[in-house]
């Protein structure tokens, strides 16, 4: 038996070392290039894409002699795409976006009336127009079904861009990303309260316990809710909703997982705790100084 799982494994094995190396080569002769490091839009340029990853650029027309042949250096397939009446540019970035939902009227009441799978479902087309629109890379501050569409599109199920997500954000209680806002009593109380396991702190220590859920969870980067928010039911869309310990608390068990923490954050004084505390970076700032 031993001879004969060599005999069966070594030939496998050749072949996946053989396929591994297998290259697939695709040029694009753009009309013009922008050129994001001058700011300066160029003449005509060829772009050079091997297995996915620019490998060159060069100006001019593609020049013939130079195309790869299939069967060389483990070349297994040669496109050309003619986008001379077009301008090619970098894949922009979006650095805050929301791809389970989109704003809309019924956007409170769906909360109670959606399922999981249904903004799942919503999420796979808001990630295909968002690529389409030429996004190829996007960061997700907030939405557990997010972290599911990031590996569906990473192991090519579904078109996206690439997603840099954040999972559940983190808030105090009651505070702008708390479930439960806006919730009847009785309701709330047959759900249970939120804690940091939802992404519901109250504490330095609910702060380590919700970042290390989030490592737990697969997630890329950290998102607070520093301030209460414009689309909440919240009292207050500015006040302050963490305490400077409790920002520190978050950044500190980030750096040790290698995150970094994103804060949303519309008041002066919540956006002063948060830089404070440590935070990478303030989304909104409405009221910064």
């Amino acid at each position: 038996m031993r001879h004969f799982s060599l005999a069966v494994l070594l030939p496998a094995l050749l072949l996946f070392s053989v396929s591994s190396m297998a290259v697939e080569v695709t040029y694009l002769q753009c009309g013009k290039l922008f050129d994001a490091e001058s700011a300066q839009l160029r003449g005509e340029h060829v772009i050079e894409i091997r297995d996915g990853k620019i490998s060159a650029v060069t100006a001019g027309k593609l020049d013939t002699g130079s195309i790869a042949k299939v069967g060389e250096s483990n070349v297994t397939a040669v496109r050309q795409q003619d986008l001379s009446g077009h301008s090619c540019m970098p894949g922009l970035i979006d650095m805050h976006v929301h791809l389970r939902g989109e704003t809309n009227p019924q956007r409170y009441s769906e909360g109670f009336r959606l399922n999981p799978a249904d903004y799942a479902f919503r999420s796979v087309g808001y990630a295909e127009k968002t690529l389409m629109a030429g996004f190829t890379t996007v960061r997700d501050l907030g939405g557990e079904i997010t972290l599911s569409l990031r590996d569906a599109i990473n192991q090519g199920l579904v078109r996206g861009p690439r997603i840099y997500a954040a999972g559940q954000s983190i808030a105090t209680t009651g505070g702008h990303a708390d479930p439960t806002n806006g919730v009847a009593h009785f309701i709330s109380d047959a759900l249970g309260h939120p804690g940091p396991e939802e992404g519901v702190i109250s504490g330095v220590d609910e702060a380590r316990r919700a970042v290390r859920q989030r490592y737990k969870e697969g997630s890329d980067v950290i998102k607070i809710t520093a301030t209460g928010g414009v689309l909440s039911v919240a009292k207050s869309g500015e006040n302050p909703q963490f305490t400077v310990d409790e920002v520190s608390e978050v950044v500190r068990t980030a750096r040790d997982y290698g995150f970094r923490v994103a804060a949303h954050a519309h008041g002066k004084e919540g956006i002063r705790r948060a830089v404070e505390g440590g935070v990478d970076s303030i989304e909104h700032g409405t009221f910064l100084d």
